[in-house]
């Protein structure tokens, strides 16, 4: 991790990976609508080639695969898509997710439904982000997905 983060975004991040893989889905949902007026335009081109790449291969999947690849992800399965996310670097894991949140708003990733809520058991993390301010929501959302994806280093 080659930033700062601090003991808040600590705490959380370890709630966080307490979660199942849909309620993780949910919180970086939430957590992009939260912040998405303050982002900047795209990162480094090398990060968005990558990002867009795997992007481009969920978006082309059915909406239950779509959400299943999502999961794969966020579980570490071993699938082809888990495997090319887990090769990028922290940036490129960054676009995947700012992509497929930007592809819920569109219409073309499955999208949360409206009617979904948060577990109660999310309070405390959602409570803990909040009272972060940008840059430590970013470090919370780059160390959260950046620990996702299926690594042959870290497979058991």
């Amino acid at each position: 991790m080659a930033y700062a983060v601090s003991d808040a975004v600590k705490q959380a991040i370890k709630l966080f990976q307490n979660f199942d893989a849909d309620t993780q889905l949910a919180v970086l949902w939430y957590g992009y609508l939260d912040i998405k007026d303050q982002l900047s335009p795209a990162p480094a081109h090398s990060a968005e080639v990558t990002g867009t790449a795997v992007y481009d291969r969920i978006k082309a999947l059915d909406p239950n695969q779509q959400l299943q690849a999502q999961r794969d992800i966020a579980n570490h399965a071993d699938t082809p898509i888990s495997r090319e996310y887990g090769a990028l670097s922290s940036s490129g894991k960054l676009e995947v997710w700012l992509l497929l949140a930007q592809g819920i708003e569109s219409g073309d990733i499955i999208a949360v439904p409206d009617d979904y809520k948060l577990p109660e058991k999310t309070e405390t993390l959602v409570n803990t982000i909040q009272s972060t301010d940008f840059e430590q929501r970013i470090n919370f959302t780059r160390s959260v997905v950046d620990e996702m994806g299926f690594s042959p280093v870290t497979a058991g």
